[in-house]
């Protein structure tokens, strides 16, 4: 099937313009998401062919997961179940609606493997899409964990950040699995100064306050809680981005977001982040590093250029636990979660 989309489907989306042609998949993706009933045999088709992992207190199906990006409005996980991701995170996601930056602003680059976007964290709003999870994914009624990834309005100062990201986390705290903190998208005005030690520290103390708060009011654990990181800090904001987690108990780390460098020139003539393959050896490399710091303490999601068995074999072998996909389910399909699943569990009976 995958080959079928690469030879007859792919270069149909391709003469499309790249957001059309997103908008289009996602419409699609909400369809079969509404059929609730055959997204949930085909999940559990899947599943008969894929190995578990228990991470952060949550079961997860297998080690691949989709990344934050391509459902940001929560409208299609039973889909993304049915087409054997082990879980999906959505988003991102803030305290209003808001639009995001103007078109255009997805571009591809088929030669290079590799999409530059500046979407700008366009959604419906947190309130929006928790009734809507309410609704069609509901919390003990899914076959795979939800990842919520929040983030702040465009409008909102830095200063203010913090409320941002706590609204959004009790509008959603019913329905996440686990929540992951965005500080590092290229594409929010001042985003990426949240990572520094002049704001990174009171917003994952605030985060971790009220999610202890929030557990013992409602009689549950504290929801895992991930930070994701710029593939663009050096090792010396990286040491300090762990400190502070492993200081504020943080479940784990998702390990990359898209970068602003341009390797090789890809991309260079549009501004925003740039994901896929040129991404895939330097989120290697840090999730690695990561890794070591921390001796294993700190749970890793790798992120960047996952597009084989091979390069997500290279996440897992570096320290990650689990993987995302983002661009490389632009270019081999809908079935690739579901191959690279597969694909892995043999590896890893191989290695045994």
């Amino acid at each position: 099937m995958g080959l079928f989309y690469e030879k007859a489907l792919r270069p149909i989306f391709f003469r499309m313009d790249p957001e059309l042609a997103h908008d289009r998949a996602c419409a699609a993706m909400r369809l079969l998401s509404s059929m609730r009933g055959v997204c949930s045999g085909m999940a559990r088709y899947n599943q008969n062919y894929i190995k578990p992992v228990k991470l952060f207190g949550l079961d997860f199906p297998n080690r691949v997961g989709l990344a934050a990006g391509m459902d940001k409005n929560g409208e299609f996980p039973n889909a993304a179940a049915a087409f054997g991701f082990g879980h999906v995170e959505i988003g991102t996601v803030t305290p209003a609606a808001q639009p995001g930056n103007p078109r255009p602003r997805l571009f591809r680059f088929p030669d290079e493997g590799a999409v530059v976007n500046r979407m700008g964290f366009n959604n419906h709003g947190s309130e929006a899409i928790a009734e809507r999870l309410v609704r069609t994914f509901p919390r003990g009624k899914r076959l795979i964990p939800l990842g919520v990834n929040i983030g702040k309005g465009k409008a909102t100062s830095l200063e203010q950040a913090v409320e941002d990201y706590l609204l959004c986390f009790r509008r959603l705290a019913s329905q996440a699995d686990y929540f992951t903190i965005n500080v590092s998208s290229p594409n929010t005005s001042g985003l990426r100064d949240l990572q520094s030690a002049e704001y990174l520290d009171h917003l994952l103390q605030s985060l971790q306050v009220e999610n202890t708060k929030l557990a013992k009011k409602l009689g549950h654990a504290p929801h895992p809680l991930l930070l994701k990181i710029a593939p663009d800090l050096n090792y010396r904001e990286i040491d300090f981005v762990l400190e502070k987690l492993l200081q504020h108990a943080f479940s784990g780390i998702v390990a990359t977001n898209t970068t602003i460098e341009r390797p090789g020139g890809i991309g260079a003539e549009e501004k925003g982040g740039l994901s896929g393959l040129p991404l895939q050896a330097k989120s290697t490399a840090i999730i690695n590093y990561i890794h070591k710091a921390t001796g294993g303490r700190l749970p890793i999601i790798g992120v960047g250029g996952v597009d084989s068995v091979e390069s997500a074999g290279a996440k897992l072998d570096a320290g990650a636990q689990l993987v995302q996909i983002y661009t490389s389910w632009i270019y081999r399909g809908p079935f690739h979660a579901a191959t690279l699943a597969r694909a892995l569990k043999t590896r890893e009976e191989d290695w045994i």
